[in-house]
């Protein structure tokens, strides 16, 4: 118990004094780790709202648990149909902001996501973005169990988190080093552009993925998820994205038609959703209740 409160304090203060603050561009610190270029623009919102989708189209209470300060506008679209978003995060900070984005159906609430405190079935449907890695191993599966046991039957929750492991990551390293090669760049350009675009972190996820010091991170694999849920939820793996920023950053730009190759790439995944997301980056967990 004092490792994860020592984690979970970890995690309020770093995104209370780093993550949620504004910088000059007007941008959340933590925006620093997405690929907010205008060539990436069309992907990434096509990405965001894939989440959508699998949600209700309606209801009175939509939970984003995790909710940081619902920082890109794809996000607000998710709760636009419901009466009420009920943003959940261990950072004040972070639900001073949301507060503002949503005035009229925003409630906020001060919450760990691994100790949910709301009824069983109370929401219509629940969101949780880029949240679950922040939690212990050992808490997981009791999280995903907390979550569905406060979904109303005949309702969805969408999660949102990266693997460890990725077994795309192998042809991705081979045309990320084909690029830099044609490039040009130097080990040091590469290793210093690596490490501003990667996902923060207190240790290194894994040899492709490296993280500057931040908060504690810890992902795991489909194979993991899969053993660990078993039977337990209905759910479905499929793709939220299966490129990082990292890989974005290296190979697409505008002068070698990286608008062209993103439309490609959103295409396959739509394609092949449960492929990308078990060998992507990004994976959608969809988990349904029964009616």
């Amino acid at each position: 118990m004092m490792h994860e409160d020592k984690v979970k304090g970890q995690i309020r203060h770093f995104y209370d004094q780093v993550g949620w603050q504004k910088e000059a561009d007007g941008y959340f610190q933590n925006a620093r780790y997405e690929d907010l270029r205008p060539v990436s623009s069309e992907y990434i919102h096509r990405c965001h709202l894939r989440v959508k989708r699998y949600l209700k189209p309606s209801g009175d209470y939509l939970l984003d648990a995790g909710s940081g300060p619902v920082q890109y506008d794809e996000y607000l679209t998710y709760s636009e149909n419901y009466n009420f978003r009920v943003c959940m995060d261990l950072s004040i900070v972070a639900l001073k902001e949301a507060r503002q984005r949503l005035p009229d159906k925003g409630l906020c609430v001060v919450a760990d996501i691994a100790r949910l405190p709301f009824k069983p079935e109370a929401f219509d449907g629940i969101v949780s973005l880029h949240t679950i890695h922040h939690v212990p191993i050992e808490q997981k599966m009791d999280v995903y169990a907390g979550l569905y046991k406060c979904l109303k039957p005949g309702s969805s929750m969408v999660t949102v988190d990266g693997w460890n492991e990725v077994p795309l990551q192998r042809a991705m390293n081979l045309l990320m080093a084909a690029v830099n090669k044609i490039r040009g760049r130097s080990e040091k350009h590469v290793a210093e552009m690596n490490s501003a675009s990667d996902e923060k972190s207190v240790t290194q996820n894994s040899a492709s993925d490296p993280a500057p010091l931040g908060t504690y991170v810890l992902k795991t694999s489909a194979n993991w998820f899969k053993q660990a849920i078993g039977t337990k939820l209905p759910y479905k793996i499929l793709v939220w994205r299966s490129v990082s920023v990292k890989f974005l950053r290296t190979v697409i730009h505008s002068k070698s038609g990286g608008r062209f190759w993103l439309k490609l790439l959103y295409r396959l995944e739509e394609l092949f959703p449960k492929y990308f997301g078990e060998n992507g980056q990004y994976p959608i967990i969809l988990i349904q209740k029964p009616e």
